[in-house]
């Protein structure tokens, strides 16, 4: 788990009590912006701490480890207001496995563990929106409040974090019955024990070890009872990508993580309905976002295409009903590009037929998942049409919508997970959402 490059930092270093990890591959353009930010934080916020900021790098062709190690600040006096007590370490390391931001994390929290660390922060290389208070919100709440994991609370544009808010923060709302708005934001706060927790895990050698590690150590820190917050952090203005974009990489290992982990925690979220709100940290705001473009054209045809071509696959997973809606839907966005839409109680069920389809068909997951990117698309080209003209209010209010749905559909999500293999199971009326105070 760790190289003999990390076995001398910790043996030189010996102690810290906060670590920051940061994940990277070719971020040399923000990464020196990130470091000097978390610098700046430990600094002012916690001087009488000691701190290391680790750069776990994937092997970067760019320059980005130079980058992490010259980066500093250039005039403290101008950024703190309490003079650091002790100084911050930086260091850059490779880490050895399977490519991914897992395989990247999986270093960090062992050198926190090997370090003594209190809490450990990770954020994402490619921001450009941090600031030192961020270090504040996502530690603070870990070393003086009691929580274990501190998830990130932003403000993004409405087409940034399309998989987050058409698919896993709504199943994952559904399934565990927190409101954790960005399960797979990229930036935490995490205690020791959860952390240690995190390293007794037996599957970092999986999809975790990719795409999937946020939604695996939300999953974990919601699913098995740790103390769970949010922080506010504004804006997060990084390396946005046009949800058109092949994003199915990332589609497949993060939803694919979704639903390992429904089959591990199953005996936690069939007794749960409805759910509740999460503790909220920082002070939140209206913020200007970058402007991100959508290619509507290229999305409505991966659905079109997908239909054509991966009709065989998606009756694997899909009731006889769910297929005929789907073709109808096809129909509708071939005749009318700019007029049809993809209905929320539809998306609903395939979402969960989905995940029943994975439970039972362990020799044809990957196919599934990868048949899945086509429907994801179609689904995202209708938020698009749909909220084009929408402020971002009434866009949030529009993805509750899309929570409760989830929400109401989880008789009939349960009953089609207990259902025998290839036998159709009627649609549940949903039930009223009960709200867990």
């Amino acid at each position: 788990m760790l190289t003999e490059e990390a076995r001398r930092a910790i043996s030189e270093i010996r102690k810290a009590d906060i670590v920051v990890g940061i994940p990277s591959y070719n971020n040399a353009r923000t990464i020196g912006h990130v470091v000097r930010a978390a610098q700046a934080g430990l600094a002012k916020y916690f001087p009488q701490l000691s701190g290391v900021i680790i750069n776990s790098d994937g092997g970067s062709k760019d320059g980005t480890r130079e980058e992490v190690l010259k980066a500093s600040i250039e005039d403290p006096r101008l950024l703190l207001l309490a003079t650091p007590l002790l100084p911050v370490h930086r260091l850059s390391l490779p880490y050895h496995g399977i490519p991914g931001k897992g395989s990247a994390f999986r270093m960090i929290f062992a050198m926190a563990r090997e370090l003594g660390a209190r809490a450990c922060a990770v954020v994402d290389a490619d921001l450009r929106s941090i600031t030192p208070e961020w270090m504040d919100l996502l530690l603070r709440p870990v070393l003086h409040a009691g929580y274990d994991f501190v998830a990130p609370y932003y403000h993004r544009h409405k087409y940034d974090g399309t998989i987050t808010n058409s698919i896993v923060y709504p199943l994952t709302r559904a399934l565990y019955g927190l409101r954790v708005r960005q399960p797979i934001g990229g930036d935490f706060g995490i205690s020791a024990r959860l952390l240690a927790r995190y390293l007794q895990r037996d599957d970092w050698e999986t999809d975790v070890a990719r795409y999937g590690i946020d939604i695996w150590m939300t999953t974990i820190a919601i699913a098995e009872g740790y103390q769970v917050c949010q922080s506010f952090l504004g804006a997060k203005l990084h390396d946005a990508k046009d949800p058109a974009a092949d994003l199915s990489a990332m589609l497949q290992q993060v939803v694919g993580s979704v639903f390992t982990l429904m089959r591990e925690y199953e005996r936690v979220w069939r007794a749960v309905r409805g759910s509740r709100p999460v503790d909220l940290f920082g002070f939140r705001f209206d913020v200007g976002l970058d402007p991100i473009p959508v290619n509507l054209e290229r999305m409505r045809r991966a659905l079109l295409t997908g239909y054509r071509e991966l009709r065989e696959i998606w009756a694997m997973a899909l009731d006889a009903e769910t297929l005929r809606d789907l073709a109808t839907l096809c129909r509708r966005a071939e005749a009318e590009p700019r007029d049809w839409r993809f209905p929320d109680d539809l998306w609903v069920r395939t979402v969960l037929e989905f995940a029943c389809a994975h439970r039972r068909l362990p020799v044809e997951r990957g196919h599934l998942l990868r048949s899945l990117t086509p429907l994801y698309l179609g689904r995202v080209a209708s938020f698009v049409l749909e909220t084009e003209h929408m402020i971002s209010a009434e866009v949030e209010e529009r993805i509750e919508q899309l929570c409760l749905a989830f929400e109401a559909a989880k008789p009939y999500l349960v009953a089609r997970w207990d259902s025998a293999v290839g036998t159709p199971v009627p649609h549940a009326q949903p039930a009223p959402v009960e709200v867990r105070k």
